[in-house]
């Protein structure tokens, strides 16, 4: 789309959103460190995340809380909040008789599920952490390493299993000795393991509403597990106050009214993660909405069935990653009765994980005039597994994208500075109060005044205008200097070259630590890759031969280049990777993001014929 139709639709206006006030205040200190701060107060909010389940079964007891596709016919199974709350409080009390509790979580090996909501919520009553873990430990990890450090670690009382055969190799690498085993689709084979439809018949004493008055904020709801620099697991303990108050803050940015419709989510954001098991799962839960589980992906091959639904399913919030936008769009733009569907009640949209490319945006916004006749707020938000994960957003109606926004109420942010960009820490309630058994690595989180390092960095749009909000700048960790000094900073630039490139390039590595220049690793885009050959069946090793990839890689990294003013942000060559990177290898993280220090260092042969003095045929030289 070119300029004129981006000026075409920055004037029509956007969906009404009754936003909270931006009124920031930022206290300057002499080192150049600076703190800014909502001055708006953060409201009261709830005791515990089984309240709000209560609340809605005894106020809505009729509404669906989760409807998830079952069976070979893939109809939807609907859950109400009635039903919800009856099955939560009999899978407590049988909790409460397998010896789950204070210090004895509830592991749960399974992708989102109704069951694995269900099961959330009560072990969570029983005050017993929620412990779920990445799926991808069990079903792609060869040693299932990280699986075992993590079982290790928190030696769980309870482990609930989605599919006992599917996940039956990574349990049998467990010692499971004094474990309750729980599966719900398949028995295990050869292990002893209680059924789902037994758990879920247990009858009710009064144990179950003294466990739930036991409750205090102060009580561990979950562990979520996130990936440290040595690629081995942290369990990041969430309180319930964290986890309620960062719903109050959310709530609080978008003001509600008794008027407003039933939020209807479809998600497919997995709950391991902190953006769908806390940032999705825990505000629709607030809001006493129905969220359909996804089981789509915006991968190829699986994205169809995240269509299907979105046939059936009119949200009134979406969120998905940049690369289920480009999905999306093409879809929509070549559907109309989809397209109706999708934006019938829409009135925000979300995105996460990487920053939306402007041409994506526009595409999104131009479908949504033609349809709405209003454009609809982009909305992002930016924190970590430790916050509980929402610490800022961009709670106004903007048009730029790659904004992190400004602090909720109750957020204090530090800004340390970095050469021309800022560190950020965090000091709130809903920080975590530290790593479950690893107090050296809670010492080593915090600063002296009590900030957490999140490790991220950020710049102002307007250093005058704090208000105006942040940008990401990337990871601190990630920056390094070329040999003639000058500060690369990764994550801007990575960004910047998969977007120059586009759309054949699905993510990058960045080095040129101590060299001469920059030069990248990249896994292609598979499916843009074929599309613009024309090939739908070429393999990834034909693929990243094919002139006209080459060229576009070329072509648009030269563009780049030249609107560039320094080395710092010029590519110089590039490479084009067969193998995807690796979980076992700690290339990837169990957020599904690149660990570029690791996988730089896994592949450094690769760099090596990256920066050879004559380079291979399979090196795309830039400039």
């Amino acid at each position: 789309m070119g300029s004129i139709d981006a000026a075409v639709l920055g004037k029509v206006p956007f969906k009404k959103i009754d936003w909270m006030e931006r009124d920031v205040s930022l206290e300057r200190r002499p080192d150049g460190v600076m703190v800014l701060r909502s001055n708006v107060p953060l409201k009261p909010y709830a005791p515990h995340i089984p309240s709000l389940l209560a609340k809605w079964a005894d106020e809505t007891p009729d509404q669906i809380w989760l409807a998830q596709r079952k069976g070979p016919e893939r109809a939807w199974r609907k859950v109400s909040y009635r039903e919800a709350k009856q099955t939560v409080d009999a899978i407590t009390e049988a909790l409460l008789g397998m010896g789950a509790g204070p210090g004895r979580p509830v592991a749960i090996l399974s992708g989102n599920s109704i069951e694995h909501a269900l099961m959330t919520l009560a072990a969570q009553q029983a005050s017993a952490p929620a412990a779920p873990v990445s799926p991808a430990y069990s079903l792609l990890s060869e040693d299932h390493a990280k699986l075992k450090y993590i079982f290790g670690l928190i030696q769980p009382a309870v482990v609930l299993v989605q599919d006992g055969v599917l996940f039956g190799r990574a349990l049998k690498a467990l010692d499971l000795t004094g474990v309750k085993l729980i599966h719900v689709d398949r028995a295990p084979e050869g292990m002893e393991s209680a059924a789902w439809s037994d758990l879920i018949a247990t009858p009710t004493t009064p144990a179950v509403q003294a466990a739930i008055d036991r409750l205090t904020p102060d009580s561990i709801g979950k562990l979520l597990f996130t990936s440290g620099s040595t690629g081995m697991p942290k369990a990041v303990i969430n309180t319930q106050r964290m986890m309620c108050a960062n719903v109050a803050m959310t709530q609080q940015t978008r003001e509600r009214t008794p008027d407003d419709p039933k939020p209807v989510i479809l998600d497919w954001m997995p709950w391991n993660h902190t953006m769908g098991g806390n940032a999705i799962f825990n505000p629709l839960l607030a809001d006493g909405g129905t969220l359909y589980i996804d089981d789509g992906r915006p991968i190829p091959g699986q994205f169809d069935e995240s269509i299907r639904n979105l046939r059936e399913i009119s949200p009134t919030y979406y969120a998905n990653a940049p690369a289920g936008y480009a999905m999306l769009a093409t879809a929509l733009e070549n559907d109309e009765a989809l397209a109706r569907n999708f934006f019938r009640q829409l009135s925000l949209m979300a995105y996460g994980g990487a920053t939306l490319p402007d041409d994506l945006y526009l595409r999104m916004q131009a479908l949504a005039v033609q349809y709405t006749g209003n454009r609809i707020v982009f909305s992002t938000g930016w924190g970590s597994t430790e916050t509980s994960p929402t610490a800022t957003s961009t709670y106004w109606d903007t048009e730029r994208v790659g904004l992190i926004g400004l602090p909720h109420p109750g957020v204090e942010l530090k800004l340390v500075p970095v050469g021309p960009k800022y560190e950020c820490r965090l000091r709130s309630v809903i920080v975590t109060p530290g790593y479950h058994q690893r107090p050296d690595l809670t010492e080593s989180a915090f600063d002296e005044e009590g900030f957490y390092r999140i490790g991220d960095a950020a710049t102002f749009v307007d250093p005058e205008d704090p208000s105006q909000g942040l940008i990401f700048a990337g990871r601190v960790v990630e920056d390094f200097k070329l040999m003639t000094g000058t500060f690369v900073h990764v994550g801007p630039l990575r960004v910047a070259s998969i977007a120059a490139a586009s759309p054949v390039i699905q993510d990058a590595l960045v080095a040129g630590q101590d060299r001469e220049y920059i030069a990248l690793l990249a896994w292609p885009n598979i499916p843009a890759c074929r599309q613009l050959v024309g090939k739908p069946e070429a393999a990834v090793e034909e693929l990243i031969r094919e002139p006209a990839v080459i060229e576009r890689v070329r072509s648009g990294l030269k563009e780049h280049n030249a609107a560039s003013t320094g080395s710092s942000m010029r590519i110089a060559r590039v490479m084009l990777m067969i193998e995807p990177p690796s979980i076992d290898g700690n290339e990837l993280t169990d957020k599904g993001y690149i660990n570029q220090r690791a996988a730089l260092e896994r592949r450094s042969a690769l760099v090596d014929r990256l920066y050879a003095e004559s380079p291979a045929d399979d090196v795309i030289v830039i400039q």
